[in-house]
């Protein structure tokens, strides 16, 4: 038998929902009534009296000629009213609770907090502008309260009113006609409360105010009340540990400290007598990757009789089955279409839909999307080195996953909209990454970020919200944080993307830092919380308990960085390398020497776009404090000791001066382009093959900002890209040539300092990222620095080179080449250019330009005849110049320009194409280089 449903289900249409949330559920379900009598399916059910059904679905040859199949239904003579959600969105005011005679004042969006209302009515100065941070941090200490009024919908006698609060930031009082019916401490975990016997008669009004005290006081408060916890942490205060709030709002080494508060996701009033609690599902892809077991399972609030399923596929249906409403089912899916990272294959996403049903009536649906796919972190012994391995598997392929870090997008969470997520999404997959690691200092993200994440391939590394510090734990804050787990756990699991969790952000190597107490031998989880190190329970009972059950299939890993005999061990797990910027400060070129099995952090800073600095400058152009080393622009930089950094590894590597700004901030993002280059470059470079993976990962901290601001950022705040995103890209491209030198020193005994021999060596190596093996040639070309004059051309492989799939290859390694060096063109002023080239046609593949290095012995002269020319259709920009030029960068003040590849080095006798978008006619292409001033 198939049935067809009827919905009386609504939902009450109300203003739109504020900036980043839409009217979707904020838990990434959608409702949606679906009829399965129109899915045309057929198949032969065994429902036993377990907890499950399961069958198997013929696989047709396209979606729309599934045969027909009988669906079984119990159902049931009770008439039930559908579920009816209204959206608690208008009519909202604020003001401040601890200020005598303060008066309501309209909110200016709904999801809100209230630096965002009291910028709307300009009560305090934009805090991204200038050192206006400083003017408003009295905002963070003060008490605030938002107050609505809600009419009583009609709630039938056994029926239940319900107040969902998606979130609430974070020590909220809420109160209903005068009633206290809720108060928070948690900003993570939403809250739902029964309030059918707090509402007032059928269309009257009732009052919800909800005040929210200060969490900065409140932090210290609780800090005074626990003396005996060891506080400690990096960045921000003391304070920040004891609450459970995004902890990037104390402010962080690259971001203000702003203390918001306020309904920050959505509320809701329900009216039901039954729903749809939770939809998820178990996901098995065979390791043939021939079938996929999908167990659909729900979760239910109240009586119904049976829940149907539909699985459909771009509009199509796959499958459905109607089960009792307290079992589970399941469907065998033939030949499923997989979901894969980006260039590997296609992300299809399958909607699954339950349907709540009694008598033939729809009570509730909800609906998720979900990709399937089978992911496997691997790690297993090494070919010939220590350790382990530590790469993720996709479907049967390893993935060396170059990416980034991710911070929150904005200081101010409810004014990132869907839209922005996706747009930075996207930045990451155009720019050839393929994994964002969600930092846990900042949120669980939006659903918007990790939907985004599913439709592009990007696979996402989901840290749990802990960062850089001893964090206490006092009963019922544990209960709060397995409270926090559960619910954002459930929140994510269905994304296909997210393939580890991870418990914290460099906890532990806070602990080893000031010698808290952490015996890896110690198993005895209780004993944990008696030491000055109790966080560690957080992070090796909690949380892996919470993922165990509801997301079994995801790796969980105790934190970032994690692994061997501790949490700097290169051969174990994860490292963050900071090596580079702080710790010993090494030269990046040596990043080769510092390589992980598996690097999550590293970066290096340079300043954001001339455009941005404009743009918190309160006088822009005209300001005076328009140079590097001005306070305004200082105070835009939250890093310890920058001026020093920066200045260290400049001074080191190109000359340069701070005037004017453009250059400057020029050649910060020059040597940043050159130093995560370099990392991408030697790190892939050990990414050899199977049993030879030993380093599977670079993730660059950090994609992007959350104001505008010099930091690690590759991306400043409004999405304009630093040049370092553009040679990470190339990087990471399908298909890259690396190349290094290396000088080598041979005293012709043990006591010479004069009698020395000295080469100096380059290397070749090709990385094919592919799953086809390559046949290529590589051509070597070499140039004199100073005069363009070219030395040395040669196709150096005698027959055409074979560059496995998905590994790096090693193609040479010869002196080099100084044909001239009796004329002075000796290595110390030769530029290097590998080539690989298609040799049936000579299409170059792939390419790579090395100059002697430190860059600022060079004696570069300025090009004549550079060019940079739009093409007719304004689709491409031609770049050439009869001279080596080091670090061709493309500008244009208009904004609408977008390059697709930029910070170029040229040679002579070559023309460098770079497609544009957005160029039209009348658009200006300017360039920069280094020792242009």
């Amino acid at each position: 038998m198939s049935f067809k449903y009827t919905s009386e289900r609504q939902t009450v249409p109300t203003a739109s929902a504020g900036p980043g949330h839409g009217s979707e559920p904020s838990n990434g379900a959608r409702s949606g009534i679906v009829d399965l009598s129109k899915a045309n399916l057929d198949i032969n059910l065994n429902i036993s009296s377990s907890s499950s059904s399961s069958h198997t679905l013929p696989t047709p040859n396209s979606r729309g000629t599934l045969p027909s199949f009988p669906l079984i239904s119990k159902l049931g003579k009770m008439e039930m009213a559908s579920r009816i959600v209204y959206p608690v969105n208008e009519n909202w005011e604020f003001k401040q609770a601890d200020k005598e005679g303060s008066e309501y004042l309209p909110v200016s969006q709904f999801p809100t907090n209230v630096h965002l209302d009291l910028l709307a009515h300009k009560l305090i100065p934009d805090p991204y502008i200038g050192k206006n941070e400083l003017d408003v941090q009295w905002v963070g200490e003060a008490a605030w309260a938002y107050r609505t009024s809600v009419k009583s919908p009609a709630v039938g006698q056994s029926s239940k009113a319900v107040l969902a609060f998606d979130g609430l930031d974070t020590f909220a009082t809420v109160v209903l006609n005068g009633k206290t019916i809720l108060e928070t401490e948690n900003m993570f975990i939403p809250e739902r409360m029964d309030v059918t016997a707090d509402l007032k008669k059928e269309g009257e009004e009732n009052e919800l105010v909800i005040t929210f005290d200060s969490a900065y006081l409140r932090g210290w408060k609780l800090v005074e009340k626990y003396p005996d916890h060891k506080w400690g942490c990096w960045n921000g205060d003391n304070s920040r540990l004891a609450v459970r709030k995004a902890q990037y709002h104390w402010g962080w080494d690259w971001g203000p400290a702003l203390l918001t508060c306020g309904p920050w996701r959505p509320i809701n009033l329900e009216v039901y007598e039954s729903r749809i609690a939770d939809l998820w599902f178990d996901i098995d892809v065979d390791k043939s990757l021939k079938t996929a077991t999908v167990m659909a399972h729900t979760s239910l609030e109240g009586k119904a009789s049976n829940v149907g399923f539909e699985i459909s596929l771009d509009g199509s249906p796959v499958a459905s089955q109607v089960v009792n409403a307290d079992s589970s089912a399941t469907f065998t899916i033939q030949n499923p279409e997989l979901w894969y990272p980006v260039r590997y294959g296609k992300q299809p996403l399958y909607l699954i839909t339950a349907i709540l049903e009694e008598d033939g009536k729809v009570i509730d649906t909800m609906s998720k999307k979900t990709g399937l796919r089978r992911a496997e972190l691997i790690q297993r012994p090494l070919k010939g080195e220590p350790g382990t391995s530590f790469f993720f598997e996709v479907n049967g392929i390893p993935i060396f996953c170059g990416g980034s870090d991710w911070i929150p997008a904005d200081n101010f969470l409810p004014r990132i909209s869907r839209e922005r997520y996706y747009d930075w999404v996207k930045l990451v997959a155009d720019g050839n990454q393929f994994m964002i690691r969600v930092w846990g200092g900042g949120i669980y993200e939006e659903q918007a970020f990790y939907d985004a994440c599913d439709e592009l391939g990007i696979l996402v590394w989901q840290d749990f919200m802990f960062g850089c510090g001893n964090y206490p734990a006092w009963p019922d804050l544990l209960a709060s944080i397995k409270c926090e787990a559960e619910e954002n756990v459930k929140l994510l699991r269905h994304h296909p993307c997210i393939v580890i969790y991870a418990g914290n952000n460099e906890d532990y190597q806070y602990a080893e830092s000031v010698n808290l107490t952490w015996e890896q031998d110690n198993k005895d989880a209780e004993s944990w919380l008696k030491t000055d190190f109790p966080a560690r329970y957080i992070y090796e009972k909690i949380l892996p308990d919470v993922c165990r059950e509801y997301s079994p299939s995801v790796h969980y890993h105790p934190g970032s960085p994690w692994g061997g005999v501790d949490s700097h061990d290169p051969t174990v797990g994860d490292i963050h390398q900071w090596n580079v910027w702080h710790g010993t400060q090494e030269k990046y070129q040596n990043f080769d020497k510092l390589v992980g099995r598996f690097v999550s952090e590293f970066g290096m800073e340079a300043f954001p776009s001339v455009k941005t600095i404009d743009a918190y400058l309160p006088l822009g152009k005209d300001d005076p404090d328009r140079y590097p080393q001005s306070s305004t622009v200082d105070f835009h930089n939250k890093a310890e000791g920058h001026e020093r950094r920066l200045a260290l590894y400049l001074v080191e590597n190109m000359r340069y001066a701070p005037d004017p700004l453009e250059q400057f901030v020029y050649c910060t993002q020059l040597m940043q382009a050159e130093c995560l280059a370099s990392a991408y470059r030697l790190w892939k470079r050990q990414w050899k093959g199977p049993g030879r993976e030993y380093c599977a990962g670079a993730l660059v901290w950090q994609i992007n900002d959350c104001w505008p601001v010099t930091s690690w950022a590759i991306c400043d705040y409004y999405l304009r890209p630093k040049h370092a995103y553009f040679t990470v890209k190339r990087e990471m491209a399908p298909l890259s040539v690396g190349m290094t030198r290396r000088e080598h020193k041979h005293p012709r005994n043990k006591y010479t300092r004069v009698d020395i021999e000295t080469k100096i060596q380059i290397e070749i190596w090709g990385s094919n990222l592919t799953l086809e093996d390559l046949t290529v040639d590589c051509v070597v070309k070499a140039w004199d620095v100073e005069t363009g004059r070219e030395t040395y051309s040669e196709t150096i492989n005698k027959e055409p080179l074979i560059l496995p799939q998905n590994q790096s290859t090693e193609i040479a390694a010869f002196k080099v080449p100084e044909p001239k060096k009796e004329e002075g063109i000796d290595a110390h002023r030769t530029v290097v250019a590998a080539y690989l080239v298609n040799p049936e046609n000579g299409v170059q593949l792939a390419r790579y330009v090395n100059w002697p290095e430190p860059l600022k012995y060079l004696h570069l002269p300025k090009p004549k005849h550079l060019r940079a020319e739009l093409s007719e259709e304004y689709t491409t920009v031609n770049v050439s110049a009869e001279v080596p030029v080091k670090g061709v960068a493309l500008e244009s003040e208009d904004d609408g320009v977008r390059f697709e590849d930029n910070l170029v080095d040229v040679v002579p006798g070559e023309v460098i194409s770079v497609k544009v978008k957005g160029a039209r006619e009348g658009s200006v292409v300017t360039t920069r280089y280094l020792g242009m001033v």
